[in-house]
């Protein structure tokens, strides 16, 4: 079975950073398209990027005007999200997805696409 487990989330202070982190496994296929989301309670789910594994380059929501970059270890199955100059508005879930199908275009970078996997997320606070 696939599991994606995130990591990283906290409490911090307006300006600071985090990264989260997450650990995929199971996969059946060895590429896959890859995203992170995030939500607040009562809003639709927001996408924020999303990465093939295949070797693309991220594809990124304008909502975080370059302040958050996805990368990925693909030694340790590993996709994360660096989070920087963090507001008070980022605070949510953030949640990890995947699916071995999606072509990971724009098309998919938003809150309509369902992802086949994801993880149970992780929350972050921004004060």
């Amino acid at each position: 079975d696939v599991q994606l487990v995130e990591s990283g989330g906290g409490s911090v202070q307006a300006g600071g950073s985090l990264r989260l982190s997450c650990v995929a496994s199971g996969f059946a296929y060895s590429t896959n398209c890859m995203a992170w989301f995030r939500q607040t309670a009562g809003k639709e789910r927001e996408p924020i990027g999303l990465l093939h594994t295949g070797g693309d380059t991220p594809i990124y929501s304008d909502s975080i005007a370059g302040r958050f970059t996805i990368s990925a270890d693909y030694t340790n199955d590993t996709l994360f999200l660096q989070m920087n100059s963090l507001k008070p508005e980022d605070s949510a879930m953030y949640y990890c997805a995947a699916d071995p199908f999606l072509v990971c275009s724009d098309y998919d970078l938003s809150p309509l696409t369902n992802f086949a996997y994801w993880g149970q997320g992780t929350q972050v606070t921004v004060s």
